[in-house]
């Protein structure tokens, strides 16, 4: 892949850092898909995915895996090409499987630089914060992109300090109660809208959490080096 872009604003030496960082993505849907494809296209070559899922055609609408040609295949086996396709140097690990305790050391324990949660399954996603903070293994967060439509503003804070967000009080609540004091997580505040059935959801808000989480991780890379 030709960095001279990405080189122009950070360096030869950033873009190194990037080359050499190691990520996982824990779900590659909505807003798990965005950010592999902005990590690959910043240079990331080491990166791990793992979704359990197959692409749906109410996946259309939203979740970069998701096309005519690509409902029922796995997302993570979609994405791995996707990514192969942008950068022919990159690595994918591919976890064909939902995260969930049983599996959390064989798939976490691998000296990631980060760990992205992009989940939505409350209580994985906090067993899975749970089991990061007790292994020192830095993670990041999205909290909820759905039911709303106006325009996003989505911003780094921890936890503890969000507001206007139902996934973010109800993982609040379990994570007081395990002990947890502190996640940084990706969030909004703008008003959601009722939705009948199930979450309602639009193109451009889980693509604009995934690409805010992205640049969040990329940045502190950069900063904090490896």
């Amino acid at each position: 892949m030709d960095e001279t872009r990405t080189e122009l604003l950070i360096g030869k030496d950033g873009a190194e850092k990037l080359k050499k960082a190691n990520i996982a993505v824990i779900g590659v849907g909505g807003v798990g898909g965005y950010v592999c494809h902005m990590l690959a296209r910043s240079g990331i070559e080491n990166l791990t995915i793992v979704d359990f899922d197959i692409v749906s055609p109410s996946n259309c609408n939203r979740q970069v895996v998701a096309d005519s040609q690509t409902i029922g295949q796995s997302k993570v086996d979609v994405m791995k090409s996707q990514l192969e396709k942008i950068n022919p140097q990159i690595k994918v690990v591919v976890w064909k499987e939902k995260i969930c305790p049983e599996n959390f050391e064989k798939i976490l324990l691998k000296d990631f630089d980060y760990v992205i949660d992009c989940i939505d399954d409350v209580k994985n996603k906090v067993d899975m914060i749970v089991f990061c903070k007790k292994h020192n293994i830095k993670i990041l967060s999205a909290m909820g992109a759905g039911n709303r439509y106006d325009i996003p503003k989505f911003y780094l804070t921890d936890i503890f300090k969000t507001h206007d967000d139902g996934l973010a009080k109800a993982i609040r609540k379990r994570l007081r109660a395990e002990g947890v004091k502190d996640l940084e997580v990706v969030t909004c505040d703008s008003k959601t809208q009722k939705c009948e059935g199930a979450v309602g959801s639009i193109s451009y808000y889980p693509a604009m959490c995934g690409i805010t989480i992205s640049a969040v991780v990329i940045n502190k890379l950069l900063k904090e080096g490896l």
